[in-house]
C-alpha cells in the first residue's frame, strides 16, 4: 500500500458505502432508522452524526436475532467506519455485511449495504489499494443488482445503485439505465422519494452530456455525500 492509500483518512468506505441506510424497514426499526437517516443526510457535523450511528448500534446490539436490526447495525459500523476512517472498522463492516447477507440471503437492504461497501471502498482509494481491505469491483456490482432484483419495482433501489455506478464511473451504461428506471419507479416511503428526486438530477446532468458533473453530482447526493474528511 503506498502511502497515500494508508493516509487517506475517513475514505475506506465512500459515500456509496452507506447507502442503505435509506432503506425502508417495518415500524419496530423506524426509530433507529431515522437517527442513521438524519446522520447520513442531515447532519452536518462529524461528531454529532458519529453520536447516531454509535446509538444505534447500542439499539441494535439488544436485539441480535432480529433481521432489521442486524442489517442496521452493519450499517451503523459501515457510517463509523466512513466517519473515522479507521481501516480496521472498514474491513469489520465488510465482515458483518457478509455476515447478514448470509443469515438473510433475501434481504435487498443487506445486498445493497454489502454491495456499496465494495463500490465506495474502490471509488475512494482504488482497486489496487481497496484490495488491501477486501473490495472488488465484481462482488459489489453484484451484490447491488441482487438488492435491485429483491427490492421489487421500488426507486430506492434502483436510485442508489445507478448513482454508486455512476459514481465510480459516468460512463456506465448499466448505471444510467438504473437512474432512469429510478425516475419512473413508484416511491411508497419519504426515502423512496428523496432518492428518486436524486436520480433524477444526476439523470437529468447526465441526459445533457455532463459526465463528470453528473459523477461529482452522485457522489453528494448519496448518503454522507455531505462529508468530506479533513
Amino acid at each position: 500500500m503506498t502511502a497515500k492509500g494508508m493516509g487517506m483518512r475517513g475514505r475506506w468506505i465512500g459515500s456509496a458505502a452507506v447507502a442503505c441506510v435509506a432503506l425502508a424497514m417495518p415500524a419496530i426499526a423506524q426509530s433507529a432508522r431515522d437517527i442513521l437517516t438524519q446522520a447520513a443526510f442531515e447532519d452536518r457535523n462529524r461528531d454529532t452524526a458519529l453520536s447516531r450511528v454509535d446509538r444505534v448500534r447500542d439499539i441494535a446490539a439488544a436485539r441480535p436475532n432480529d433481521e432489521d436490526y442486524a442489517v442496521l447495525a452493519a450499517v451503523a459500523l459501515g457510517y463509523r467506519a466512513k466517519l473515522t476512517g479507521s481501516r480496521s472498522e472498514a474491513t469489520a463492516a465488510r465482515k458483518e455485511f457478509e455476515t447478514v447477507c448470509a443469515r438473510f440471503p433475501r434481504n435487498a437492504e443487506a445486498q445493497l449495504g454489502l454491495g456499496a461497501w465494495h463500490l465506495g471502498v474502490i471509488n475512494r482509494v482504488g482497486r489496487l489499494v481497496g484490495r488491501v481491505v477486501g473490495a472488488q469491483r465484481g462482488t459489489g456490482i453484484a451484490a447491488i443488482e441482487r438488492s435491485v432484483a429483491l427490492g421489487g419495482n421500488r426507486a430506492m433501489f434502483a436510485g442508489f445503485a445507478g448513482m454508486m455506478l455512476i459514481e465510480l464511473d459516468p460512463e456506465d451504461a448499466r448505471g444510467r439505465t438504473l437512474l432512469e428506471t429510478a425516475v419512473r419507479a413508484p416511491a411508497p416511503t419519504p426515502l423512496d422519494r428523496i432518492v428518486q428526486r436524486s436520480a433524477a438530477q444526476v439523470a437529468a446532468t447526465l441526459r445533457q452530456g455532463n459526465a463528470k458533473q453528473a459523477q461529482e453530482l452522485a457522489d453528494r447526493l448519496l448518503p454522507f455525500g455531505w462529508y468530506r474528511p479533513k
